[in-house]
């Protein structure tokens, strides 16, 4: 299975843009804009490895949607990063590197322009194609499996334009764990 490259989407931005503001989220203070704190602590632990950073990035996860916390508090994302065994003085050094917000900006505005992301999670395969994909609470034995699949159908089939469950309801026996 091919290695994740995660980049940086903004939701606050497409969020913001509903109402015909042309202001940049990635350009507002950490304290105004939800996600910039996290992106710029993120990009930081990428690069002291792989490996680091996908402990980093469940962490967050976890941190985000199990035990509810602000991932705008840089104390929560210390935290996940500490317990990811990263470099915390390299770490504080990398996520004040002004260069990190223009990476930002710049990653969010190819996906829009380039691959028309508006959602996350949005995957963009090798072919160019595009899919975003909202789940309903799947079990983590079966994740890789969903994601194998969706690889799959994505990169092949260049004509499927959307797939999409009437909701709510949720489908019947689907629940979370």
């Amino acid at each position: 299975m091919p290695r994740i490259e995660w980049r940086p989407f903004m939701l606050a931005q497409i969020n913001s843009n509903e109402d015909g503001s042309k202001s940049k989220a990635w350009e507002q203070p950490d304290t105004d804009t939800r996600g910039l704190l996290a992106f710029k602590v993120g990009i930081s632990a990428m690069k002291q490895g792989d490996s680091l950073y996908d402990q980093f990035h469940i962490n967050v996860l976890e941190a985000k949607h199990v035990a509810r916390e602000d991932l705008g508090d840089l104390e929560v994302l210390m935290d996940c990063a500490k317990r990811s065994g990263l470099d915390m003085k390299q770490l504080q050094i990398d996520i004040n590197d002004p260069s990190l917000i223009e990476f930002i900006g710049s990653s969010h505005t190819e996906a829009v322009t380039k691959y028309g992301v508006f959602g996350v999670p949005t995957f963009v395969f090798p072919n160019g194609n595009s899919a975003f994909l909202k789940l309903i609470y799947p079990p983590k034995e079966r994740a890789a499996d969903i994601y194998k699949d969706l690889m799959k159908m994505m990169s092949t089939w260049d004509n499927i334009g959307e797939i999409k469950r009437p909701q709510p309801p949720w489908p019947s026996g689907v629940t979370r764990d």
